[in-house]
């Protein structure tokens, strides 16, 4: 495979190609089963397009809780089979799909009553090591430790010492779920997948009962329109589904439910824990999540039926993350100590019940109209094996003969190398005057892509200087987003090539401006275009911060969308 660059332009390229001929299979929808389900379909030997109306993973895929796990609560409704599969995933990923992106992480479980409670989790937390282990591959991790009350509190000595009389320690993974997304789009684009973002699709086509492609619409020059045909179309926008199935007024064999989640980032410091935390609340779980310096602490779970694309988290979200970690804490975490604030929804298939805690997190896949494919609902880490279901589906409309899927052995771009790269680390931070710390941040985030950013320096030592305001990110990383990684706004290199906008107290504006100056050199951009994206990532934090004083969802939606969605070009 090789790897692909998605400069600036490659995107213009790829839609003019997509108008081309006709494809095997176009994929709508760019977050994390879309695009699994184009690299699918090209690991295939199928010709793929994939489109996305904003950028990668700007819905769902960018805000989550970052997890890569089975899902302990889903063991206890028990959904074994759901969990297994997952699992299998989780091991996958760990060890073969991305080592690069995805890290074990260790996760204690606080107890608060005597014998039956170690019994009762003891026995969960040994059944999912052992469902882990008998998929084949979960042998990346560490099995899970009882530990006394005192042993507990030596690992995180921030918890009250009354909050437990024990604990559990068990592991699973985390990721970086915009790069990891951003990393699916190059690694199908490396075998030859044509992928677009910025590119709205505003209607199917159908020849007859039969849908025959979409039209789009390129966000990013004016207004410019392509037809897309296609032999097969792939419905994969998550949230979005039902709006999107509304485009060819069929009913759908099933609906999405929006669920929203929310989390607070705060630094390292203001939780003194070698692990994460898994608290029980009334309705879910709760996760206090290692993260660099920072930790994250979420989620919620509850309804959402307002702006899908700006889903906005209030002052009671918030209160009542804080009122729930601040129950086990020795020292209360405040609102002054909330560096970073996101929300996220899940996409749920509806059911019976009216609580989104209950619905399903299994995924659908369906076949409204010939020429069309439906994929939803799941669960970050089993994106793979609904691409492979979506795509199993969209072969049986295909008359040719297709191979099988083949992703479970398909490395993603990165992590060919990446061990041994990890072993020379003092080497290659020798080589490129840069601290060990710095390779090691790198090659977290690009595996052996690394290479390609240490190029950039090489040319150019001032981006090889961190930035003043985000000291943890290189220069030269803000200029390979737009360059090799699709960044098209401010926004994209602020809130998902890197994590500015949650990992600094001010969201991210300190930097914007060096960072749009950065961006104007590959994306050619003049002074008035630098000073619109800047004005327009000050107006969207802006907005979020006035919206998480609000009390409600709907005056928080309000003030969320006081901002308008992109920056004018």
């Amino acid at each position: 495979m090789r790897t692909a660059a998605m400069g600036p332009g490659s995107r213009t390229e790829a839609l003019a190609r997509m108008a081309e001929r006709e494809l095997d299979v176009l994929v709508v929808g760019g977050g994390v089963v879309g695009a699994g389900t184009a690299l699918d379909a090209a690991t295939r030997g199928l010709s793929t397009g994939l489109i996305e109306a904003r950028d990668w993973a700007s819905g769902t895929s960018s805000r989550s809780s970052k997890l890569i796990h089975g899902g302990l609560r889903y063991l206890e409704m028990l959904d074994f089979g759901l969990v297994r599969e997952a699992l299998k995933e989780r091991g996958l990923l760990l060890e073969r799909i991305a080592p690069h992106l995805v890290k074990p992480v260790p996760f204690l479980y606080p107890l608060q009553h005597r014998a039956w409670e170690r019994l009762y989790a003891g026995t969960g937390v040994a059944l999912y090591d052992t469902m882990a282990l008998s998929s084949g591959h979960g042998r990346g991790l560490p099995r899970h430790r009882h530990l006394s009350r005192s042993r507990a509190l030596r690992v995180a000595p921030a918890l009250r010492k009354d909050a437990l009389v024990g604990a559990l320690q068990y592991y699973d993974g985390q990721v970086d779920d915009a790069r990891f997304v951003a990393t699916l789009v190059r690694t199908a684009v490396g075998y030859g997948a044509l992928a677009a973002n910025r590119a709205r699709v505003g209607e199917f086509l159908r020849e007859g009962e039969r849908v025959v492609g979409v039209r789009v619409t390129d966000l990013e020059r004016d207004g410019g329109t392509y037809e897309v045909r296609a032999k097969q179309v792939v419905n994969a926008t998550g949230v979005w589904t039902d709006d999107t199935q509304a485009m060819i007024a069929e009913r759908g064999q099933f609906h999405v439910r929006a669920s929203k989640g929310i989390h607070l980032v705060v630094p390292k410091d203001r939780i003194h824990s070698a692990t994460g935390l898994i608290l029980r609340t009334e309705k879910s779980v709760l996760f206090v999540i290692p993260w660099g310096r920072h930790w994250i602490v979420g989620t919620t779970d509850t309804p959402w039926d307002l702006d899908k694309a700006h889903p906005a988290a209030s002052s009671a979200d918030i209160d009542y993350l804080l009122e729930h970690v601040n129950s086990v804490l020795a020292v209360p975490l405040t609102r002054d100590d909330v560096e970073g604030v996101y929300a996220g929804l899940r996409p749920l298939l509806a059911g019976e019940s009216d609580a989104t805690s209950k619905l399903s997190r299994e995924h659908t896949v369906a076949h409204p109209v010939p020429g069309l494919v439906v994929v939803a609902g799941g669960k970050f880490t089993t994106y793979r094996v609904m691409a492979k279901d979506a795509v199993d589906a969209a072969v049986h409309g295909l008359d040719q003969r297709v191979a099988d899927c083949c992703t479970e052995e398909v490395r993603l771009a990165g992590a060919e190398g990446y061990h041994a790269l990890w072993n020379a680390r003092a080497r290659i931070a020798a080589r490129a005057g840069l601290h060990e710390a710095r390779i090691e941040h790198l090659l977290n985030r690009y595996g052996s892509l690394t290479e390609e950013v240490l190029e950039l320096v090489t040319k150019d030592p001032a981006l090889g200087e961190p930035l003043p305001a985000a000291d943890d990110y290189l220069k030269a990383e803000i200029v390979y987003a737009c360059s090799h990684e699709g960044a098209r706004h401010l926004e994209d290199v602020l809130t998902r090539r890197t994590r500015i906008s949650i990992e600094t107290f001010d969201r991210g504006t300190r930097s914007a401006r060096e960072c749009a100056e950065l961006m104007a050199g590959v994306l050619g951009w003049d002074a008035a275009r630098i000073e619109r994206e800047v004005e327009h990532y000050g107006r969207r934090v802006e907005a979020e911060r006035q919206s998480q004083l609000q009390p409600d969802d709907q005056t928080a939606d309000a003030a969320r969308l006081e901002a308008p969605d992109t920056a004018p070009l």
